[in-house]
């Protein structure tokens, strides 16, 4: 992980193509682990790998959904909020009674919360 995290922007293309054409849960959640930590150490670009990322608006795991939404809090990306409102409408419908290291809608109403919150700051003028 320090590897692709001190690679920076140069590490992106990588990461981006197992995000691309990984389907193994592991490598996945592995690999949105590492952006996460990219964005904390300050990567640039990453709000531009939406489309990738997109790919697994749809999934009902809670691990690759934990790391998708620290993501998109991080990233405020305009296109990631409905995806957000979705996951967790159908967590709520369909919940997950597995034993899971995360809670995945923890993290995806803290993103909702964080793009609301953003909205609603005073504007200086």
């Amino acid at each position: 992980m320090d590897y692709f995290v001190k690679q920076k922007e140069n590490a992106l293309p990588y990461l981006s193509n197992i995000l691309s054409y990984s389907n193994n849960e592991a490598q996945i959640t592995e690999t949105l682990y590492i952006i996460d930590r990219m964005l904390d150490n300050g990567t640039k670009g990453i709000d531009k790998m939406y489309p990738i990322f997109s790919r697994f608006n749809n999934t009902d795991s809670p691990n690759i959904q934990t790391f998708l939404a620290g993501i998109y809090r991080k990233t405020q990306v305009p296109d990631a909020f409905g995806p957000l409102v979705k996951m967790l409408i159908q967590n709520s419908l369909k919940p997950n009674n597995s034993n899971q290291t995360f809670d995945a809608n923890e993290e995806i109403g803290g993103a909702i919360l964080s793009y609301l919150s953003d909205r609603f700051k005073p504007q200086n003028k």
